[in-house]
């Protein structure tokens, strides 16, 4: 709806912009400004100003500007008629409305707003009163103190009734009213109504502004479903609505990520965990109105948030439903990453069993969209077989037609065309003879060329992971187990990670084992962590890793382990039989040598999606 410029312009002359930014920024003065760090990005020598008489803010170090309807807006991840609607009562003023109907419907909507709030405060006492002891018992059971339960104002619904009934009358409204409101429920026979929510623990659901809109319900005894969700209402629709996505949206502002998970419980035991961007659907699979909502949470440039699944055959399926909803909303710099869960394990469970830190190398081994739609796909094929791939191609080009942004689009073709392009080429496996790693001698140059052959334990598109997760394994192997530096180490010493953090860790890795292959494990991480890589090894050695990477395996294990990694790590070996051809030309300046080096860096191109294809078509 739009606003008279007259309300506006009254609403800006009745509020002092530098009073509005100093409740959420610590000003100083400086001459007739004040200023601080910009709230907006990080930054250590204040750059944001603020200028009373002029009325508007500047930062100097992102560019952020605006006046004081603006600052709210970014500061609170609130759209405009959000940030107008806060501002408007501390201004005294009334946000107008456009017809008598429309002043009619806000009326009642706010009348609706207070009653669920009295409501909920009534819940909330019932919890501690003697009738809630069983709720409150259920909670504590659940590892609930008593900050959280406050903290999400968490309540019970006695079995009986009247005493909401009678909280709500003397305040006022009617038995229509609290139909209304989903509180209570008309039977069809015509008797008079009864509660809605009986004998069950309660969950308040907040709108974006966190203003309690409606319930969700936990049963303790007694039949009927275990969990129940207000009726839909005029304050209440639940395919638009996330719980938790009030407290979420700062959070994302905050720069935290927002975490979909899949109930109450899940949220809260994350939240409390420090991860505060976690939301839920309410029982139902994510709508389209609630993936908008999920990027809008997330300022531009983090709209990616993460979704738990489960990691049993349900879970999978669902995660491969969210991502055919997902598919035709894609625009530029909107995503999601897909986080499947240990099995059995929920939120809840893994942070209770394994704190914080199980649920981040969770989080940590989310997978991007195209990883999913991949394996959506690849099903039971067997990606050996010429015909399987051509139903591999048809099947992906199938689901890109429903991205109707052609940038998208297009992004994810590129993308996709690389990965069928290595499912007709033959795997590399590295020369499996040569001397092993002597200790004090340089590694000389690897015996390649690599010979091609098709590894069967590994069927191209059966990943292990991403580049990232392979590297990681080929470094913890070694790190757990130094003495196998002696037979690794020169394929080790020869390759090039693709990320830059533990490219700079293997050759820090390499250089000591060059020089002291003796080392034992903790002596290896000791020498590593003092040269500046402690957070290298935490990531490297996270607890995700399998059990062939972990201090406690085998020799044999942990080199079976890793020879089988480093054989389904095409792009490392690739790289590695580019910087031999380069040796060689660089050592026999020949037309033989000079053509080989040619082909392969044409394959990098077309890897790389900068040339044509096999068939001639542009990239």
């Amino acid at each position: 709806m739009a606003l008279p410029p007259q309300f506006l312009e009254e609403l800006r002359n009745r509020l002092t912009l530098s009073d509005v930014v100093m409740r959420r920024v610590r000003l100083q003065r400086a001459g007739r400004e004040f200023r601080a760090p910009c709230p907006f990005h990080n930054e250590k020598t204040p750059s944001f100003y603020v200028n009373d008489q002029k009325g508007f803010f500047h930062c100097f170090g992102c560019g952020a500007h605006g006046d004081v309807i603006g600052f709210v807006m970014r500061q609170d991840n609130l759209s405009f008629m959000e940030a107008v609607e806060l501002l408007a009562p501390d201004a005294g003023l009334t946000v107008p409305k456009a017809s008598p109907q429309d002043r009619q419907r806000f009326e009642r909507e706010k009348s609706l707003y207070d009653l669920v709030e009295r409501a909920a405060k009534w819940f909330e006492a019932q919890l501690r009163a003697p009738v809630g002891r069983h709720g409150l018992a259920y909670l504590r059971g659940r590892g609930l103190d008593d900050d959280a339960m406050a903290r999400f104002r968490l309540g019970f619904a006695p079995s009986d009734g009247a005493g909401l009934r009678a909280e709500l009358v003397t305040a006022g409204y009617t038995e229509a009213d609290m139909v209304e409101a989903g509180l209570f429920k008309r039977p069809d026979d015509g008797r008079a109504p009864f509660p809605f929510f009986r004998n069950r623990v309660l969950f308040p659901v907040t709108d974006r502004r966190g203003r309690v809109v409606a319930f969700g319900g936990r049963i303790l005894e007694g039949d009927g479903p275990k969990y129940i969700n207000s009726a839909e209402n005029p304050l209440f629709h639940k395919g638009d609505i996330l719980y938790g996505m009030s407290r979420a949206r700062q959070a994302a502002a905050d720069g935290k990520p927002v975490i979909v998970t899949e109930g109450y419980m899940d949220v809260i035991a994350s939240v409390m965990a420090g991860f505060e961007g976690a939301v839920a659907p309410l029982g139902t699979a994510l709508t389209e109105t609630q993936i908008q909502a999920l990027w809008k949470l997330a300022p531009e440039g983090q709209r990616v948030p993460i979704l738990c699944f489960d990691g049993d055959n349900a879970g999978r399926r669902a995660a491969f439903r969210a991502v055919e909803r997902i598919l035709p909303l894609l625009i530029p710099d909107h995503s999601v990453r897909v986080a499947f869960m240990p099995e059995k394990e929920d939120p809840d469970s893994l942070i209770r069993g394994g704190g914080p830190a199980a649920f981040q190398a969770v989080l940590d081994r989310a997978r991007p969209l195209t990883d999913v739609l991949w394996d959506m796909e690849a099903g039971a094929r067997d990606l050996s077989q010429p015909d399987a791939q051509a139903g591999m191609q048809a099947a992906l080009e199938a689901q890109l037609e429903r991205i109707p942004d052609a940038r998208v689009r297009n992004a994810y073709h590129r993308a996709f065309k690389d990965r069928l392009y290595q499912l007709g080429r033959p795997a590399r496996t590295p020369f499996q003879g040569g001397a092993p790693f002597v200790r004090g001698q340089r590694p000389a140059a690897p015996a390649f060329p690599v010979a091609r052959q098709w590894d069967k334990r590994f069927r191209a598109g059966a990943e292990i992971g991403s580049v990232r997760w392979r590297e990681r394994l080929l470094l913890a192997v070694v790190l757990n187990h130094p003495t196998l530096f002696e037979t690794l180490g020169e394929t080790l010493a020869m390759i090039s990670f693709a990320t830059e953090g533990l490219e700079r860790l293997r050759q820090a890795l390499v250089e000591r084992l060059f020089h002291d292959s003796g080392l034992d494990a903790d002596g290896l991480r000791r020498h590593l962590s003092a040269c500046g890589f402690a957070e290298e090894l935490d990531e490297t050695l996270g607890a995700d890793l399998p059990s062939y990477a972990r201090p406690e395996a085998t020799l044999e294990s942990a080199r079976a382990g890793w020879q089988e990694v480093w054989l389904n790590s095409q792009e490392l070996v690739f790289q590695t039989e580019l910087r031999e051809a380069e040796r060689r030309l660089a050592e026999d300046p020949s037309e033989e040598t000079l053509a080989r080096l040619m082909a392969l860096k044409r394959e990098e191109l077309i890897r790389r999606g900068h040339a044509l294809d096999p068939e001639g078509e542009g990239a």
